[in-house]
């Protein structure tokens, strides 16, 4: 019974972030990837070994999972989702998510932990960069993000 009640104070702490990192990699899909997650957090909670903390352990299979999903088409579906379901949020965000989109695969997930303010080393240890090397990323997919809202007429 402990394993079901920390199961559930578990998924209570990082459903969100893990639903954001997801959705951010994978539109609409991200929701079934966060599921995913949770399925093989329940399953493999009790072979965790604490080696890393249970966050990073977490973002490490939401970021696999990521990794595998089969890339396709997101670009359409996602977009029309989002006019329905953010209709009242800034058209910045929108296009936020979209550009987010276009980036390379690791850089999705990078940017995606950066922006659930995971420090770099956490993002550093799931990935399996350096933190040197997420720290240059990070800084070279925030001036792609500020390139692509300048070509949108934003400062």
């Amino acid at each position: 019974m402990a394993s079901i009640d920390r199961f559930e104070e578990i998924y209570s702490l990082y459903w969100q972030k893990v639903y954001r990192l997801c959705r951010g990699y994978a539109g609409e899909d991200g929701k079934d990837l966060a599921q995913e997650t949770f399925l093989a957090v329940y399953e493999n909670l009790p072979r965790f070994r604490g080696e890393a903390s249970i966050g990073t352990w977490i973002f490490r299979i939401a970021a696999n999972l990521c990794l595998k999903h089969v890339k396709k088409p997101v670009y359409a579906s996602l977009v029309g989702d989002y006019q329905e379901e953010v209709r009242s949020e800034d058209e910045k965000v929108v296009l936020l998510h979209r550009f987010i989109q276009e980036l390379k695969e690791v850089d999705r997930l990078i940017i995606s932990m950066e922006l659930e303010a995971l420090p770099q080393a956490e993002i550093a240890r799931i990935t399996g960069l350096s933190e040197g090397n997420v720290r240059v990323r990070v800084h070279r997919i925030k001036d792609i993000l500020n390139q692509k809202f300048r070509q949108h007429g934003f400062e």
